[in-house]
């Protein structure tokens, strides 16, 4: 592999995500080089993937270029491939590029979707974890539209135009919604051959309530923004199958549909070679400590997703989401840089600075400790919260752009079928 030699500390990051990325921002000063592994040459912004799903958003708005990023650190080095294999015998790692010796390793590879064991669903759903994802779900939409457009069978428009999501987490909350701003704004003007009532919308989730994480007050409000944009719910309701054409829940109801939408859960995404004591395999996490090291090695440490740090408040891990891996690389580039000095390293904590989720135009709801925010404010704090962690000048502004533009105009500009999505 063609890194330069050197004698300054290694440091191999796998991961280009929120915690990749805000560790090696705090160590850009330091006399140490950094290698850093991922499988796209971008960073993704994935609170926002929905959007590029439900052409809102073009997908430029939500990546920038891993490279950019650092580009002014000349002991910086990054590298598009898989990594394969973790040697921690010979502290070395086995890619789809070579190998290449680290004196540290900093794994922060996220989570990958779980479907559960249930193959039947892993191959013929719609998951929603990366960017040509996002647009594959985008251009089946499309597509499916499309040919519902032009059928004169009644019962396929129906499964064309039978839009099935599972999991009413945040995730699919937000496309719910989005799904349905699109049929109220977009299907009328441009399908004058379809009725907006033959595009419907159905959320399947297994629990008692939308949004499971976020308060009871939130879920409630959520839940009537849903039913006002037309969303058929179905709480405590489980998926048992999906063949392509119909899915089937363990009551025995079926759902025809040709888009089937996968949002019922991740798993962490660890590397092979570190197993054992140090894997949690129920859930994919490394099991680490309070300044985020593997238990059991000295020089690798696990960030985000894939790292499982048991406190009193979170016995089975923090949460899989954007700020607790945004705050573990933070802290951890910054006891990276006190270790270097020899100065002794602080714990991590989590400041738990709140949750949020949007239904659409105006509907939005937040938590942030005891307080609690519905509507329009939530929805303008959604705006200003997600546009300010976006990376890049450029991102901001096109994102804004598109938001104001889609909110005066009711449009969604992306609505493009550059990529025909067909199953392989």
């Amino acid at each position: 592999m063609n890194i330069p030699e050197t004698s300054l500390p290694r440091i191999v990051v796998i991961g280009g995500g929120f915690a990749g990325i805000s560790f090696i921002k705090k160590l850009q000063k330091e006399k140490i080089q950094i290698v850093l592994f991922d499988r796209h040459n971008y960073h993704t912004f994935q609170p926002l993937l929905y959007q590029v799903s439900t052409a809102g958003l073009e997908p430029d708005s939500i990546a920038y270029p891993l490279r950019k990023i650092f580009r002014d650190n000349k002991d910086f080095h990054f590298r598009m491939a898989e990594v394969e294999r973790i040697d921690t015998v010979n502290n070395s790692i086995l890619t789809s590029i070579g190998s290449l010796n680290y004196d540290y390793l900093v794994i922060a590879t996220g989570t990958r979707t779980n479907f559960f064991g249930n193959e039947n669903i892993a191959e013929n759903s719609m998951p929603m974890k990366t960017v040509p994802q996002a647009l594959n779900i985008r251009s089946l939409m499309l597509q499916n539209i499309e040919k519902a457009d032009i059928t004169t069978d009644e019962r396929e428009r129906k499964r064309l135009l039978n839009f099935v999501i599972a999991g009413a987490g945040p995730t699919g909350v937000e496309l719910a919604g989005a799904l349905a701003e699109f049929r109220k704004g977009i299907l009328e003007n441009d399908y004058p051959e379809l009725e907006e009532e033959e595009m419907n919308v159905h959320l399947i989730e297994g629990l008692d309530r939308v949004l499971p994480p976020m308060s009871k007050q939130a879920s409630e409000k959520a839940h009537k923004f849903l039913e006002k944009l037309g969303v058929q719910i179905h709480l405590e309701t489980f998926i048992s199958d999906y063949d392509g054409k119909t899915v089937t829940t363990k009551d025995g109801q079926k759902f025809e549909t040709a888009t089937f939408i996968w949002a019922a859960g991740v798993t962490g995404a660890p590397i092979k070679g570190i197993d054992g004591e140090a894997l949690i395999e129920k859930a994919n996490r490394y099991k680490v400590d309070g300044f985020n090291k593997i238990k059991g090695f000295e020089n690798i440490y696990a960030l985000g997703d894939v790292a499982l740090m048991e406190s009193t408040k979170y016995p089975k891990g923090h949460p899989q989401v954007a700020q607790p891996a945004i705050q573990q690389g933070k802290q951890l580039g910054k006891n990276f840089r006190k270790m270097l000095k020899g100065e002794k390293m602080e714990p991590f904590e989590y400041f738990d600075k709140g949750t949020m989720a949007t239904v659409g135009r105006n509907k939005a709801v937040v938590d942030m400790g005891k307080l609690y925010f519905g509507g329009a404010i939530a929805w303008f704090l959604w705006m200003f919260v997600h546009l300010w962690f976006l990376v890049g000048f450029r991102n901001r502004v096109v994102t804004f752009f598109n938001w104001t533009y889609s909110y005066i105009n009711y449009d969604r500009a992306a609505r493009l079928i550059i990529r025909p999505f067909k199953k392989t």
